[in-house]
C-alpha cells in the first residue's frame, strides 16, 4: 500500500519569510530589539580609560594630598577636636567623590548614548514582567547545552586568548620602561605603572570594541532569524490588517493621492477646462483617433478645482466659464468617461470656440 503525504501541509510552518513592519513593531513593544551590550561596555571602557589617562593623575594627586593632610594631623592635638576631625573627613570624602563622579557621570552618558544609537527611543515594561518559565529547571538546562551557549563559551574563550596575547606582548615590550633606574623611586614607579596599565587597557578596550562589532553582526543575524515568519503567519496578519480601519484609511489615502497625481499630469493634454467658475472645474479632451466622443481627463471641486485651473493656465489650456454645464458634467461624468449624448451639443459649441481661438492665434 502506497501512502502519499502532502508536504504542502507542513510548508506553512517553516519560518522563511522576512518579518513584516507590524511584526517588528510588536517585537519592539515587547523589548525584543537589536542591541549589543558588548558595544556599550567596550565604548564605555574606552572613554573611562581615556579620562583616567588625561585626568587620572590630577584626581590621584588631589586625593593623595588629602590623605597626607589626614596623616600629618592624625595625632595633632587640634585634630582630637571632633569638629576638626569631621571637617577633615568631609574634605577627603569630597575629593574622592569628586574624582569618581566625573568618571561615573561620563560613563553613564556614554552608555545612554550608545544604547540610544542602537535601539532608539524605547520604554517598555515587558522585559520586567515575571515569567514562570524562567524558573523552569529543564528550560534552564536546555539553555546551558544549547548551540547559543556553546557559541558564547567559544566567543569568550577566543576573546580571552586574544587579550592574553596582546597583554603579554605589550608588557614584554615595555617592561624595560619600569625597570629603568630613574623610575626606582616609589612615586615615579607608581606613575610609570599607572601609564603602562592605562595604555594597555586602552589597547585592550579598542580590541574589545572591534570584536563587539562582529558580535553586533551576529546579534543582527539572530534577531532577524527569530523574527522570521511563516507564510501562514503572513496570511493571517494580512487578514487581520484588512479589517483595521486605520490601515484601510491609509490605503485609501495613498490611492487618492496617486489618482490625484495622475490626474494633474494629464491636464496638459486637455483641450479645454470648463468651470463654475469657483466651485467646479472639468478638463475635457477630444481626439477622434482615440474615441468617438470627448471625454473627461480631470475634474474637481473647490481646492482641487483651483489646482486644475492653475495647471491649465501653466500649460495655456483655455478656461471657459459655463456654470450649468460644469455642474452637470461634475455630477454625471467620472474621470475617463465619455461625454453623455445629451451634452454633445454644448461641448461641441465650446470645442468649436476653443479651436477657433487656436486657429485665430496662428
Amino acid at each position: 500500500m502506497n501512502i502519499y503525504i502532502n508536504l504542502q501541509l507542513f510548508a506553512g510552518d517553516e519560518k522563511t519569510e522576512k518579518p513584516t513592519p507590524k511584526k517588528k513593531q510588536e517585537a519592539r513593544k515587547k523589548g525584543q530589539v537589536l542591541q549589543s551590550k558588548e558595544i556599550t561596555s567596550s565604548v564605555t571602557l574606552i572613554f573611562s580609560l581615556l579620562i583616567l589617562k588625561y585626568f587620572g593623575k590630577h584626581i590621584v594627586n588631589n586625593l593623595y594630598e588629602s590623605i597626607l593632610f589626614f596623616k600629618d594631623n592624625f595625632f595633632d592635638a587640634e585634630f582630637e577636636n571632633t569638629l576638626v576631625g569631621y571637617r577633615v573627613f568631609i574634605y577627603i570624602f569630597y575629593f574622592a567623590i569628586k574624582g569618581a563622579s566625573i568618571v561615573v557621570l561620563i560613563n553613564a552618558i556614554i552608555a545612554i548614548l550608545s544604547s540610544r544609537i542602537q535601539v532608539g527611543q524605547l520604554f517598555t515594561t515587558e522585559t520586567l514582567k515575571f515569567k514562570f518559565e524562567r524558573l523552569n529547571p529543564i528550560e534552564g538546562f536546555k539553555k546551558l547545552i544549547s548551540l547559543r551557549a556553546f557559541f558564547e563559551f567559544s566567543k569568550s574563550s577566543f576573546k580571552l586568548l586574544i587579550l592574553t596575547i596582546i597583554s603579554y606582548s605589550y608588557v614584554k615590550k615595555n617592561i624595560s620602561y619600569l625597570l629603568k633606574p630613574m623610575y626606582l623611586g616609589k612615586v615615579q614607579f607608581s606613575y610609570a605603572l599607572f601609564d603602562l596599565s592605562i595604555n594597555l587597557g586602552i589597547r585592550l578596550s579598542v580590541v574589545l570594541f572591534i570584536l563587539s562589532i562582529f558580535d553586533y553582526l551576529y546579534q543582527w543575524h539572530e534577531h532577524e532569524k527569530n523574527l522570521k515568519m511563516s507564510k501562514q503567519e503572513i496570511k493571517e496578519e494580512f487578514k487581520q490588517s484588512e479589517g483595521d480601519p486605520q490601515i484601510k484609511s491609509k490605503i485609501k489615502e495613498k490611492q487618492r493621492q496617486s489618482a490625484m497625481k495622475r490626474m494633474m499630469q494629464d491636464i496638459p493634454k486637455a483641450d479645454v477646462v470648463i468651470t463654475n467658475p469657483t466651485h467646479f472645474a472639468i478638463a475635457i479632451r477630444y481626439d477622434e483617433m482615440e474615441y468617438d466622443a470627448p471625454y473627461v481627463i480631470a475634474k474637481g471641486k473647490n481646492l482641487v478645482a483651483l489646482k486644475i485651473k492653475e495647471k491649465a493656465k501653466e500649460n495655456n489650456i483655455p478656461i471657459v466659464e459655463n456654470k450649468p454645464l460644469a455642474r452637470e458634467l461634475y455630477a454625471l461624468v467620472n474621470i475617463g468617461d465619455l461625454i453623455p449624448p445629451q451634452l454633445y451639443e454644448a461641448i461641441a459649441e465650446i470645442l468649436a470656440y476653443v479651436y477657433s481661438l487656436k486657429n485665430g492665434s496662428k
